[in-house]
């Protein structure tokens, strides 16, 4: 036999073995993918305080500045006194006017009463109070998806679209990974 056809004969064979070692090498090797099957985005509520702060009317009864009723009670009883003292003659006339007396600073007693009850002001004050506003932070997706007949799940940063990379039968689940 020929040198160079047995050469030639033994470097083909090598390069057909070595290039379907390189074709099988390239098929095991080859990025694979995950269908997904569903995407939940997952979210979380944050919730923030705040002071909300408003002015309201407040009314409020005015200082006493005769708190026993001295006053009403003196002018009632000597206007009753005065009135009593206009009734009858004698012993009657005594007994009507410390009846007027009597009946006048009741009545004096209840009239300034009634006018200190009705004395008051109107302040204004601010009231506050504590609200909590709430809000929806996006935090991920969870990820269903289907890798050779097994399903399975797992939480992920983005949205991976329709199919997730797979290299040596694990997901690839960052960029940073899938290079």
């Amino acid at each position: 036999m020929n040198k160079s056809l047995l050469v030639g004969a033994v470097l083909g064979a090598v390069g057909v073995t070595a290039g379907g070692a390189v074709a099988t090498y390239s098929f095991v090797n080859a990025t694979q993918y995950a269908e997904v099957l569903a995407v939940k985005p997952v979210m979380e509520t944050i919730k923030t305080p705040r002071e909300v702060c408003k002015d309201v009317a407040v009314t409020r009864q005015a200082p006493v500045k005769d708190q026993h009723k001295i006053a009403g009670t003196a002018i009632g009883a000597v206007v009753g006194g005065l009135l009593g003292n206009q009734v009858g003659g004698g012993n009657g006339k005594k007994l009507a006017t410390v009846a007027g007396a009597v009946g006048g600073g009741y009545a004096g007693n209840k009239v300034q009463e009634n006018m200190q009850a009705s004395d008051t002001y109107t302040t204004t004050e601010t009231r506050c109070s504590t609200v909590t506003d709430a809000s929806e932070k996006l935090v991920g997706y969870d990820v269903k998806y289907d890798l050779d007949g097994k399903v399975g799940q797992v939480r992920m940063a983005s949205d991976p679209g329709r199919k997730i990379p797979v290299k040596d039968g694990q997901l690839v689940l960052s960029d940073e990974a899938a290079k």
